[in-house]
């Protein structure tokens, strides 16, 4: 009878059995280690294959207007993602998908089956909360949503390009809301939450990280004045046939833009058929050479000067002035040979102007400019912002000291403009510009000497008071001031102007008897009745004018010698259409 092997062989039977109980031991100690004393181990481990942290949308901040009228708010909605991977298990539900897309069957089938090998596409964004709960009601396998928030403009188009817009992720692409980004971009927060393998929301344990929504940025703007500048401009371009235009109302003691609208524009709301000119803030993109409106800027250099008084006679006949090959021309006939400066505006004068000019040279005039503004950044940081050109010479010679004393050579743009004549209404001080709603006052530095700004003030209130002046520019009631100009514009890489395309420009304040807003309208190539800037643009001045005084109830100072209907008819046609 054969004996058992482990009685052979008693020592490796004893070995072999001592091996299994350290290996049950140690298996035993390593449970007990794992479940008790370092537990941690492996609750770190099944949370990183279950446990996930999903963002909680933050909304951007509101914007208004300086009332608090809401111009951009967050509005929540849906967006629908999907597993493509996971969706193949369920294609028998893939039509009823398609129908409540509102996509086609078969485009939405090959484009599943093509990225079969993802785990993440994008099926529809932006959808309203209810237009994704139907969706997602249909629970089709790996179809999931997410919270996220959309832009909303109330006032469409009317503000577009002061405002600007954000893109899908929520960022800002134009104007304010790329600007200030960082202050209206919200935090976004933590959501902790635990998924099968397959991706599937199983609990939501608990909040890791509250949002933080971003902060409220209240705009300068009047959305009242924004209105009824939007509407006279867009009527001014349809009756005059005129390719663009631009218009600014600014608060000559605060800095502050009230108004700041373009024509053409778009519809931040609806983008689909947005055309990329129309998206073109042109009050502060768009540089043109701004004719007679500077005038005024070169008669403050000449009173400063000490060398010139008002009354001061410049003989103008015949109306051309021969520099070289280069010849001056006055653009309508003056009311006689000889003009003091106060005429020289009044007729425009290019002639008068230019004499001037000459007797206290080209540098004086360009100082002067640059003083109030021309040819620097605004300090907006406004994006796309231009500085323009304000050019200054070794030598001052007669053709460029003339031309820039009545308004070529240089490039600036509407904002800059209205900036230059707000110094003047503001008794010379110029205070910095701002988008911004301002409660203190601004730093102001005094630009021009307060007795030359006060005297180019009166002035300028002839321009348009005066027989000969530009009486569509008038202000029923009240006492406003302005300057009419209408510049031909420079061809497209090549020197020289094009034929007949003019700027038609206005820019003014009021009221004299103490200014608070500057207005400037520029009219891109009007081609209708005319192009002269106190034919086409005065009009314009004067309606947004009489609406802003009265929407901001400044009382009037021109009661007694507001003209009739009748007297204003009887005036000559022909006054008041000079640049």
């Amino acid at each position: 009878m054969m004996k058992l092997e482990g009685a052979l062989y008693p020592w490796r039977f004893r070995v072999v059995v001592g091996l299994l109980a350290v290996m049950v031991s140690a298996i035993c100690w390593r449970i007990v280690d794992l479940q008790v004393v370092d537990h941690k181990f492996l609750k770190e481990q099944g949370d990183a294959r279950s446990v996930r942290h999903i963002p909680i949308p933050a909304h951007r901040g509101l914007i208004t207007d300086r009332n608090g009228e809401p111009l951009a708010v967050s509005t929540p909605v849906t967006t629908l993602w999907a597993n493509p991977k996971e969706m193949q298990l369920g294609k028998d539900k893939w039509p009823a998908l398609a129908a409540a897309l509102g996509q086609d069957a078969k485009l939405l089938s090959d484009r599943l089956e093509a990225q079969a090998d993802k785990e993440f596409i994008y099926l529809v964004r932006g959808l309203t909360p209810e237009q994704g709960q139907v969706v997602l009601d249909l629970k089709v396998p790996g179809v999931y949503g997410i919270e996220e928030f959309r832009r909303f403009y109330p006032a469409g188009d009317v503000t577009a390009h002061m405002v600007g817009f954000t893109d899908l992720d929520d960022h800002g692409r134009e104007g304010v809301e790329l600007a200030y980004d960082d202050w209206l971009a919200g935090v976004p927060g933590k959501r902790q939450v635990i998924k099968d393998r397959r991706g599937r929301l199983i609990k939501d344990v608990q909040v890791t990280k509250n949002a933080k929504a971003g902060k409220t940025l209240a705009l300068s703007i009047d959305l009242r004045l924004q209105y009824l500048a939007t509407r006279e401009l867009r009527n001014a371009i349809q009756e005059n046939d005129a390719k663009a235009g631009s218009l600014v109302i600014m608060d000559v003691k605060t800095g502050e833009v009230l108004a700041m609208v373009n024509s053409p524009t778009y519809n931040p709301n609806n983008r689909r058929t947005m055309v990329p000119a129309a998206m073109r803030n042109r009050a502060i993109i768009d540089v043109f050479e701004p004719g007679s409106t500077m005038k005024p800027i070169s008669m403050t250099a000449a009173l400063d000067s000490g060398r010139w008084k008002p009354t001061d006679k410049v003989e103008v006949y015949p109306g051309t002035l021969q520099i070289g090959k280069y010849t001056i021309r006055d653009v309508t006939k003056t009311e006689g040979p000889i003009l003091d400066l106060t005429g020289i505006l009044i007729n425009s004068s290019n002639v008068g102007m230019s004499k001037v000019a000459f007797d206290i040279g080209g540098e004086a005039i360009f100082h002067a400019m640059q003083r109030v503004g021309l040819g620097q950044y605004t300090g907006l940081g406004f994006p796309g912002e231009r500085v323009g050109n304000l050019p200054n010479y070794r030598e001052w010679r007669k053709a460029e000291t003339a031309t820039l004393s009545y308004g070529y050579g240089l490039s600036i743009t509407a904002l800059q403009l209205v900036h230059a004549y707000a110094a003047i209404a503001n008794n010379g001080r110029i205070v910095p510009l701002t988008i911004l709603k301002s409660d203190t006052p601004p730093v102001a530095v005094q630009a021009i000497p307060e007795a030359t700004a006060k005297t180019v003030q009166g002035m300028l209130q002839q321009v348009i008071e005066d027989p000969r002046g530009v009486y569509r520019a008038r202000v029923p009631s009240y006492h406003v001031a302005g300057k009419s100009g209408t510049a031909r514009k420079t061809a497209s890489g090549t020197k020289g102007y094009e034929e007949n395309a003019y700027r038609s420009l206005f820019a003014g304040f009021g009221p004299t008897s103490n200014p608070r807003y500057a207005i400037v309208v520029v009219i891109d190539e009007p081609g209708k009745a005319g192009y002269f800037g106190g034919l086409v643009s005065a009009p314009v001045f004067s309606k947004v004018m009489s609406g802003t005084l009265r929407l901001m109830n400044i009382t009037p100072d021109n009661l007694a010698a507001t003209p009739t209907q009748e007297q204003v008819n009887a005036v000559p046609a022909v006054k008041g259409g000079r640049g």
